[in-house]
């Protein structure tokens, strides 16, 4: 091996081998994953990249661009999912199917506007075409869904039940019907389903005069005086057959809540908020060696 006269410019010699022509660096090489887990674990930035490996920042960033990730299959076949999606911006998102108990993401899809149910059972259809059996299913209330998956038991989320009343009522009503309605519905992870409604029941016997009040406009038609009330009620009504679907199969110990996918979703949010202003591009990239290597 002879040894190039004109030193590397960060004080490395360069080596040419007589007998392949190869050329390389003197001194250790930068391992790849090492460079990714100090990115996504790490929280480093590029700069704090480039002064620790001793390289440019165009090294590093084509050495985190250049990186693959097969998606890897789990062995476990009979699962209970969480299903759900989150957005960056209105025109970037993604969808993902996670193993409630053994914290694997079994499947995910990114999309560029808004969540489908067809996008779901996209990914319902390719699961059981891997040999998965789902023995039941944890999603929000996204309309068509729950029909769409069926015959499989859907448990709606309690927690996004109580965020779709909230955002009905706000977090401090004024209307003294609105006040019961949203401390009654902060009840609902804590209770079963026959208390819980019958106590909805009395709300609405106590209340109904309430939500039946009408006012009449410049026209002459008449309207209800507090829709966003008779909408938070109706919103339980309409969901009460998929909130407690965790009671009909004990058995199969469905979760009442998407708290699982939360979780994910808001530590997939946290390392992509330190990395902000990287293309859409790197950003999948990001996302998919972040699942990849922690489930």
């Amino acid at each position: 091996i002879n040894v190039v006269k004109n030193g590397h410019k960060s004080g490395k010699q360069l080596y040419k081998c007589k007998d392949c022509d190869r050329q390389f660096v003197s001194g250790r090489r930068i391992n790849p994953h090492d460079v990714e887990r100090d990115y996504i674990d790490g929280k480093q930035t590029l700069v704090q990249l480039s002064a620790k490996y001793g390289v440019c920042v165009k090294t590093i960033w084509n050495l985190l661009g250049s990186m693959r990730h097969k998606r890897i299959i789990s062995k476990d076949k009979d699962v209970i999912v969480e299903m759900d999606a989150t957005y960056w911006g209105r025109h970037f998102g993604i969808i993902v199917i996670k193993d409630a108990y053994r914290n694997k993401v079994l499947w995910y899809k990114f999309i560029r506007s808004h969540e489908r149910v067809a996008d779901y059972i996209e990914g319902v259809d390719w699961l059981r075409a891997q040999g998965f059996k789902i023995h039941g299913a944890v999603c929000d209330g996204i309309k068509g869904l729950f029909d769409a998956l069926y015959p499989i038991p859907v448990q709606m989320c309690q927690f996004h039940m109580i965020s779709i009343v909230r955002r009905y009522l706000t977090n401090k009503p004024d209307l003294d019907a609105a006040k019961d309605l949203l401390l009654l519905t902060r009840t609902l992870a804590m209770s079963s389903k026959a208390d819980f409604m019958s106590k909805l029941s009395g709300w609405h016997t106590q209340y109904e005069s309430v939500l039946k009040e009408k006012s009449v406009d410049a026209y002459g038609k008449k309207h209800f005086m507090r829709p966003r009330l008779r909408s938070a009620y109706l919103s339980l009504i309409r969901h009460s057959p998929w909130l407690w679907t965790f009671e009909k199969f004990k058995d199969r110990t469905i979760p009442n809540t998407n708290a699982g996918i939360e979780s994910f979703n808001s530590r997939l949010k946290t390392t992509l908020r330190i990395h902000s202003g990287i293309t859409s591009e790197r950003r999948i990239k990001l996302i998919e060696n972040f699942i990849a290597t922690h489930y």
